[in-house]
């Protein structure tokens, strides 16, 4: 394929999705990657005419689904150049001591395990090419920890070392490893965290201009963009209204 083929975890919806959207139009073929088959189906066309899609359906949770979907790839979608490493979540807002076994498990296997049977699989064969380039979604999470964020913030603080580290790891490579950690993103992530209670997800953006997924899509298009000699290696991209992961200003009703 004479197009450089850009692999996105949690392509259904949000910054994966707007993600797509943008390289495409940067003339990258697409791989999306998700739980829900019918949104990456749909998901070819809202693509430029022409762009060259293929889908993958596993959860990130599940090794064994995740190498058999990669492995199964045809000859001519397996040297990926962009993997963009989306695929996360909240669940649940509690106290330490008050939170959910179930939460924990989620946000650790999705957030940190996921991430890594994702690229376990396909780094190799960006260090065989010697050409490519990771992006991490991280969050102001893994730079600060608020309350009732406990487990979220150890989760994504583990993706900001993680990061680190396969940056050290792929140097010799000459391959780019960039993470985005963004504040508060207009998504479905609020509606997760707070098990589908449409009000309180809709709540934590009200009174301010949160993010959208393709402010973050357009962070993801310049930093793909650059010279070979240049990488964003760590950026923190914020609403104006938000200062911190708990100053926020917001406008009086």
């Amino acid at each position: 394929m004479e197009k450089k083929i850009a692999c996105i975890t949690g392509a259904t919806s949000g910054i994966g999705r707007a993600c797509a959207r943008y390289l495409a139009e940067e003339g990258f073929a697409i791989i999306g990657c998700g739980r829900r088959k019918e949104r990456l189906e749909a998901l070819k066309a809202e693509l430029p005419e022409g762009t060259p899609y293929h889908f993958l359906v596993f959860d990130v949770r599940d090794r064994e689904a995740v190498a058999a979907a990669i492995d199964a790839l045809p000859e001519e979608w397996q040297s990926i150049y962009v993997l963009i490493n989306n695929a996360g979540n909240a669940h649940g807002l509690d106290p330490i001591q008050e939170g959910s076994l179930d939460d924990w498990d989620a946000m650790m296997d999705i957030n940190v395990k996921g991430l890594l049977y994702v690229s376990k699989k396909i780094l190799p064969g960006m260090v065989e090419r010697k050409a490519g380039q990771v992006i991490n979604i991280g969050s102001t999470a893994g730079k600060e920890v608020y309350p009732k964020g406990n487990v979220y913030c150890g989760s994504k603080h583990a993706v900001d070392a993680i990061t680190k580290g396969m940056r050290l790891d792929l140097n010799p490579y000459g391959i780019k490893v960039m993470a985005i950690n963004p504040g508060l993103v207009d998504t479905e992530f609020s509606l997760v965290r707070f098990k589908g209670d449409d009000d309180r997800a809709a709540g934590v953006y009200k009174g301010f201009d949160p993010l959208q997924a393709e402010d973050v899509a357009d962070l993801v298009r310049y930093a793909v963009t650059r010279p070979q000699h240049v990488v964003l290696a760590d950026v923190i991209i914020l609403p104006t209204a938000q200062a911190s992961t708990t100053l926020l200003h917001k406008k009086e009703s």
